[in-house]
């Protein structure tokens, strides 16, 4: 990586290509965060930003276009053993924006796990094809010859993400993997301080191959005019401070030119210790654990990090102390490079002045400084000396006591650094409020074993909140954290923290996509969806003269292939014989007298599992053949009852067909419908098989 640290400018990654300014360009300089060395310079001075953004709309969109949900989450996996592979070169690169190992963990790992996760997530949960199909099927006619459903499809724009300092790797992956498993492609703006880190991991993944032409891009420098080139199709993913957020939301593409626009920003997020947590018991230990490790990690510098930590007012005194004694034992600050230091400096030192002028704010309103000694600390070097770094950007971990909770700055000044504030609390009610004060929270992380405590917290503080983290002796060891955003769940809260919505799993994914309700005859929506719908046509096999469709491969199988088959009749035997060899001998199938009291039987009736079970019997090819396992049923419901001397039969139908990309088989989900003699539904369910992809060797 060590052509991106020379004293050319940064490059971009625009239109498939690198780009760097003419030589004679004004620059700025990024320079190390412990030793002041100079890292980078930067600029876009010359760069043809509408140029790059109409190249994702079309040249990314029609790469991206071409590849169906699984085969994009196969790349990203294969993009996440890339980066695995070198990611030796962003750890070295990382420890000059201040990152210890373990911070770097957090942002390079972390990173690359989003790509697993949504890889894994893509292949699993959505289907092998270029449409999401959302919800069930509405019927809008009695005939069932008019239907509504509701479909995602990709937007057709650009996925424009603009990233923090603070996790220069994490930060662009956890947004850029859900709009490439979108089928979006991707133009990332890393934030200056450490955009370097963002350029050698976009530098790994294009030297990889993996990268579809146009599905993505990066400018490493300023972004004048980006809003103005905008447009209905492009949607924008932010990260940073909410006073920059709400400039960039009030702009006119956003307002009136339908831009999407998501932010996630500030927050001042709480940490509450229950009533019950009191010191010595496992909730008290882990809570402050917890704080020291959110003070500490990545020096602060996490959107997600406590910033007020809500005690009980007699326990306020003991979670100092115990602070203080476990920062003493366990952080040492300093280079990162230097063996043993757990914490090190801020990004730059203009980040370190900015957390220094929001620390001194907190002391005037009020603020008594119970750890940390201000002033210039002396640090552990790069070589193992002690001593001051001048050109460092360092700040020791700080613990302010707040006497008054009422003080308004307590709830709404930010130092994002090193920095927390401790204030008591009287009733679990006035806890609730507290965290309410802060105006919207991305999360709070509550510490308790009663579950009452619990509740009575969750009522009042989620609606506030974008994640709640409950901790207890139960959970300590294997939770992730109270700062650490997962892939699964929702990253994001209301107010102060943006109002956004990123990661969630899926609906990450979704946010990419729009959502449109199709409305059509069952032949229409069975084409448009890929999914087969009652009412379209089937060909049905012993009528077509064509094979069973268990004896068909997925290269042979189509949607609507079908099964109908002969009637079976139920006696009181078959119930009677089922009951006595499974042991279900609930009165509805054994006593006729419970059974007819029952408002919904006529008399004794079928188990419906027999029904079920009986119904294999019938659709089923026992064969060796390309139908390899049935891997379950789903949304399975029983809608008449059978009495003994009913009939019954199954229609099959292959309704969805989902080829797996790095398997030899896939799944084929089939639409099972029961009815009896009357023809009346039975019944109705989903089957799914596994199915070789390709007809076995004569």
């Amino acid at each position: 990586m060590s052509e991106t640290l020379t004293d050319a400018a940064l490059p971009s990654y625009v239109r498939d290509a690198w780009w760097s300014p003419d030589a004679s360009a004004a620059t700025s300089e990024v320079r190390d965060a412990a030793t002041g060395e100079l890292v980078a310079r930067v600029s876009t001075e010359g760069l043809d930003l509408a140029g790059a953004l109409e190249h994702a709309r079309t040249v990314g969109q029609a790469s991206l276009g071409e590849l169906t949900f699984h085969q994009r989450a196969v790349l990203l996996k294969r993009m996440a053993l890339a980066l695995t592979e070198r990611k030796a070169e962003l750890y070295e690169l990382s420890s000059r924006t201040g990152a210890t190992k373990q911070d770097s963990w957090v942002d390079i790992d972390g990173g690359i796990g989003v790509l697993f996760t949504y890889s894994s997530k893509g292949r699993r949960e959505m289907p092998n094809a270029k449409v999401y199909v959302d919800g069930a099927v509405e019927q809008l006619s009695k005939d069932g010859t008019f239907l509504g459903r509701h479909v995602y499809t990709r937007l057709p724009g650009v996925a424009v993400q603009i990233n923090a300092f603070n996790f220069p790797v994490w930060g662009s992956l956890e947004k850029f993997a859900p709009a490439f498993l979108a089928g979006v492609p991707t133009l990332v703006k890393p934030a200056t301080p450490s955009g370097y880190l963002a350029v050698a991991m976009v530098r790994i993944l294009v030297e990889s191959g993996l990268l579809p032409a146009g599905s993505l891009q990066l400018v490493a420098g300023s972004v004048p005019g980006l809003f103005d080139e905008l447009r209905l199709g492009d949607l924008v993913a932010f990260t940073g401070s909410a006073s920059t957020a709400e400039r960039l939301r009030a702009h006119d593409s956003v307002q009136t030119g339908g831009v999407r626009f998501t932010s996630e920003t500030d927050s001042i997020n709480a940490s509450v210790l229950g009533t019950d947590a009191t010191a010595g018991t496992p909730e008290f230990d882990a809570y402050v654990k917890q704080l020291v490790v959110e003070l500490t990690t990545k020096a602060g510098q996490k959107c997600t990090a406590i910033r007020r930590a809500i005690v009980p007012e007699a326990s306020v005194d003991d979670v100092i102390a115990a602070v203080r004694d476990r920062i003493a034992e366990r952080v040492v600050v300093g280079d990162p490079r230097a063996e043993g230091v757990t914490m090190g400096p801020l990004a730059s030192t203009e980040q370190r002045d900015e957390v220094l002028r929001q620390l001194a704010k907190l002391e005037a309103a009020g603020g008594e400084r119970v750890i940390g000694e201000p002033g210039e600390p002396e640090v552990l070097r790069a070589d193992g000396t002690r001593g001051t770094l001048p050109e460092g950007a360092f700040v020791v971990p700080t613990l302010l006591r707040f006497a008054d909770a009422d003080s308004p700055a307590l709830h709404e000044v930010e130092a994002f650094g090193p920095v927390s504030s401790i204030v008591g609390y009287r009733s679990l009610a006035e806890a609730a409020e507290l965290v309410a004060r802060g105006g919207g929270s991305l999360v709070t992380s509550i510490a308790t074993h009663d579950p009452e405590v619990a509740v009575a917290l969750a009522g009042t503080v989620a609606a506030y909140n974008g994640r709640l983290l409950f901790l207890d002796r139960d959970d300590a060891r294997t939770s992730t954290g109270h700062g650490s955003p997962l892939p699964n769940l929702v990253h994001g809260g209301p107010g102060r923290a943006g109002g956004g919505e990123e990661l969630g799993g899926i609906r990450a994914v979704l946010h990419h996509m729009q959502r449109t309700a199709v409305q059509g005859s069952p032949e229409m929506l069975t084409a448009l969806t890929g999914v087969w719908h009652a009412g379209a046509s089937a060909r049905p096999y012993a009528a077509s003269g064509e094979r069973h469709p268990f004896r068909k491969s997925l290269a042979e199988l189509r949607i609507g292939d079908q099964v109908q088959s002969p009637a079976r009749t139920v006696t009181l035997d078959d119930i009677e014989t089922f009951a006595a060899f499974t042991g279900d001998t609930f009165y509805a199938h054994m006593d006729e007298t419970s059974a007819a009291a029952n408002p919904f039987f006529p008399g004794r009736v079928a188990h419906g599992y027999l029904l079920v079970s009986w119904a294999a019997g019938l659709f089923v090819d026992p064969e060796p053949g390309p139908v390899l396992a049935n891997s379950g049923l789903e949304n399975l419901r029983f809608v008449t009852p059978v009495s003994p001397g009913d009939e019954i039969r199954v229609e099959l139908t292959a309704k969805q067909i989902t080829p797996r990309e790095t398997d030899e088989y896939g799944e084929v989900r089939w639409d099972a419908v029961l009815r009896n003699q009357r023809d009346e539904l039975v019944a109705s369910y989903d089957v799914l098989t596994l199915v070789a992809k390709e007809p076995a060797a004569a």
